[in-house]
């Protein structure tokens, strides 16, 4: 299939699945409303003798109907909306919406939160594991791989979003000078950026990584001899993944692994996730708050495993993680031979201000991102460990103390082994 054909397909593809998933999401709205209002008369006809009175009857009988109708409503008009979205010639021209920056924002956002379901149903807004360039999928084969990368060389370094993010995340602030990626290549790196759905369980993704690098190694232009993994937030957990999966599997590609760059990963979980999680379980004990409860519920498996930092499949098989919020990973040893550069940000300049050590960087804590934990530790060389204050999560992006570090580990001969 051609290019332009490809790109017809996936509109045609998104454009309807845009309108099932609004109307999934508007029944699911209504379901939410009438279950609110289902406990608040619950409470409004407490009693033996209100809960068969005509009026109570009538009551249920009439908001049962009403609810149904709105439902049936939404879907209707979702799926008329859906049909007319096929055919219409607006889906011959426009373009996918992963393809512009906008769309890439919403998709991304949207597999954050549903994007296990979006995967499991084959839907065409799950996004897919892939190399990324000039907006587009590049096939990991080697005729692809030498048409996206004509300047190859045998330093790649690989760049891993975080939740919600996507390839895209790592311009922020390309107005005000140059990337991390722009950085590396003028020091003989090839940056390659990975788009990754990561509404998926970190281990899914691990696997799904450990393969793609096994094909991009093979197919790469020229031999490699080293490799970078560079990670931002869950980025880092999912290298960490797939680092030991493929280990564990025998591929050939965990070898030439030289450093993992870990930007704010959650190594130890993410309070606002332990703090949903906690929040959830409180308000399904009540009536009024199962609405609520259930829609925190639908948040994905990807979001579910930053409680505690889950890295493999065996950290959730067999796990109901809306009832089960204890500690029950394995622990996931260090690969030899790499090098681990772990960076920690927090709001205050001090990591030891109450406002760094409960808010930290806003989404993960200092101890997290340094590997420190009160009954498991990381084993992080101390030299490699940085933290860097007055900034939030996402600074780290982009950011000039992070660039200097990435030159002095990645680039200066001291940081290459023999």
């Amino acid at each position: 299939m051609s290019t332009e054909l490809a790109r017809q397909s996936d509109v045609q593809g998104e454009l309807p699945a845009v309108a099932r998933l609004a109307g999934t999401a508007g029944a699911a709205l209504v379901d939410r409303v009438q279950e609110l209002h289902e406990a608040v008369a619950g409470r409004s006809f407490a009693g033996p003798a209100a809960a068969g009175s005509p009026a109570r009857v009538v009551h249920d009988g009439l908001a049962r109907t009403a609810y149904g109708g709105v439902r049936n409503a939404v879907r209707g008009a979702a799926g008329v909306l859906g049909a007319v979205a096929e055919q219409h010639p607006v889906a011959r021209t426009a373009r996918p919406l992963s393809g512009t920056p906008r769309g890439a924002f919403v998709l991304g956002a949207l597999n954050g939160w549903l994007g296990d379901r979006l995967d499991a149903e084959g839907s065409p807004l799950a996004v897919r594991m892939a190399v990324r360039v000039g907006g587009q999928d590049v096939v990991c084969s080697p005729e692809a791989l030498r048409e996206a990368f004509p300047a190859a060389t045998p330093r790649v370094a690989i760049f891993l979003h975080g939740l919600m993010e996507t390839e895209d995340a790592w311009r922020l602030g390309a107005d005000r000078g140059p990337t991390y990626g722009q950085t590396l290549r003028e020091h003989g790196w090839t940056p390659v950026f990975l788009r990754v759905n990561t509404g998926l369980h970190i281990s899914d993704n691990g696997r799904r990584l450990a393969a793609l690098l096994e094909d991009l190694v093979d197919g790469w232009p020229v031999h490699v001899e080293r490799l970078a993994l560079v990670g931002h937030s869950m980025g880092g957990l999912i290298a960490r993944s797939a680092c030991h999966q493929a280990t564990a599997d025998g591929r050939a590609w965990p070898r030439r692994v030289r450093h993992l760059v870990l930007l704010g990963t959650p190594h130890h979980g993410a309070p606002l996730e332990r703090l949903t999680a906690r929040g959830v379980s409180l308000l399904a004990r009540l009536p009024e708050g199962e609405p609520l409860a259930a829609l925190l519920r639908s948040r994905s498996a990807g979001i579910k495993d930053l409680r505690h930092g889950a890295l493999l499949e065996d950290d959730w098989r067999d796990l109901d993680p809306d009832l089960d919020l204890d500690d029950r990973r394995g622990d996931v040893p260090l690969p030899e031979n790499v090098r681990h550069h772990v960076v920690a940000a927090t709001l205050h300049a001090d990591p030891q201000h109450p406002l760094s050590r409960v808010l930290g960087d806003l989404l993960v804590l200092d101890a997290s991102a340094h590997g420190r934990h009160e009954t498991r530790h990381i084993a992080f060389e101390p030299d490699d460990l940085r933290h860097l204050g007055g900034l939030t999560h996402f600074a780290l992006l982009n950011n000039p103390a992070v660039h200097e570090l990435l030159v002095e580990w990645l680039c200066e001969r001291r940081a290459l082994p023999a």
